[in-house]
């Protein structure tokens, strides 16, 4: 498959090493354009540019889009229009509104559409989420999610910390991912609650997001997204009346990435145990790009589409309203150094 990359940065760069040996990278593009010459250095014949319309030539079959959020939303409906593929980054656009226009052209398009939620992908999780399809821990009562980092120097003046180009912070940073796999294993959510609070960082956005989220059956995620987490962690925890699945690391600077199975016994007491351990190589990159290049050679829908990035910054959305209608009206319940 022919492949266009617009932005060329950390994530861009990702991207293209998870490209099969059958595909081909024919363009890149970035707004410096020195990042997008280094990428296309290592790819035989690949133009690199500064403008992103160039890439959606007419040999270019599928584009990956890759950049700020606020270009993410645009760059998709242009490259539909123009007939291709895409596998767009998350969260997809800034909030749940600019997604209209792009689930407008993948209809009249046909053009297929992967939100780049990899952490689908990682082994440990769709093991979990194949454990739980099975009923290895019964019927599912609730989830609890952590995920975090500690930030690097002078983070506060790169394009995540800037409202116009972000959208939001650490909750639309990491938390979409949060939201999507609590998505994905317990369904859609029907109430929302939560906060978003700058403890730390100097910037204009939430270093730190925490949300209760509730399903129709009564199900409940709780989740937080921080960015002063200091040492990275993921952690998610899924709780079933027979029994639980702990999933820990994600590899690299997260920790080894493994799975624990809890299985209760008739007697209650100590859970037996089991644990799977993966490659700490981060493989959720280039099975996505498989899922993605087969969901284009079937013609069928990928997993985390545009319907679950819309419905995650729903989630996202409401989470910035409530922050919203909380500033502006004193807090009744405060209490002060007079009381």
């Amino acid at each position: 498959m022919r492949v266009a990359i617009i932005g060329c940065g950390l994530i861009g760069t990702k991207r293209a090493r998870s490209l099969g040996s059958e595909d081909r990278l024919v363009a890149v593009a970035d707004v410096q354009i020195e990042r997008a010459q280094l990428l296309a250095m290592n790819h035989t014949n690949c133009i690199a540019t500064a403008d992103w319309h160039q890439t959606l030539r007419d040999d270019v079959e599928a584009v990956i889009v890759s950049t700020t959020n606020n270009m993410l939303a645009p760059i998709t409906v242009a490259a539909l229009e123009a007939g291709k593929h895409v596998l767009v980054e998350k969260p997809a656009a800034r909030n749940a509104n600019e997604l209209t226009p792009v689930i407008t052209a993948q209809r009249t398009s046909g053009g297929i559409v992967k939100v780049g939620f990899n952490l689908r992908f990682h082994p440990a999780i769709a093991r979990a989420k194949a454990l739980v399809d099975e009923g290895a821990v019964g019927p599912l009562m609730y989830l609890r999610a952590r995920y975090g980092h500690g930030g690097r120097f002078g983070m506060e003046r790169e394009w995540r910390g800037n409202p116009e180009l972000s959208g939001g912070g650490e909750m639309l940073d990491q938390g979409v991912h949060l939201i999507d796999l609590s998505r994905w294993f317990l369904g859609d959510f029907i109430s929302v609650t939560g906060e978003v609070a700058n403890f730390f960082w100097n910037w204009s956005v939430e270093d730190n997001g925490f949300a209760l989220l509730k399903t129709a059956a009564g199900q409940i995620a709780w989740l937080h997204a921080s960015c002063t987490e200091w040492k990275n962690l993921f952690s998610f925890e899924i709780y079933g009346k027979a029994g639980k699945l702990q999933i820990d690391g994600l590899g690299g600077s997260y920790g080894p990435e493994r799975l624990t199975w809890y299985r209760m016994l008739p007697q209650m007491g100590p859970p037996e145990a089991t644990e799977f351990t993966f490659p700490s190589d981060d493989i959720s990159w280039k099975r996505e790009f498989e899922h993605f290049r087969q969901c284009i050679e079937d013609g069928t829908a990928p997993a985390s589409g545009l319907a679950d990035a819309k419905a995650t910054l729903e989630v996202t959305q409401l989470l910035y309203q409530q922050d919203r209608k909380r500033r502006s009206q004193p807090d009744p319940f405060h209490i002060g150094k007079n009381c």
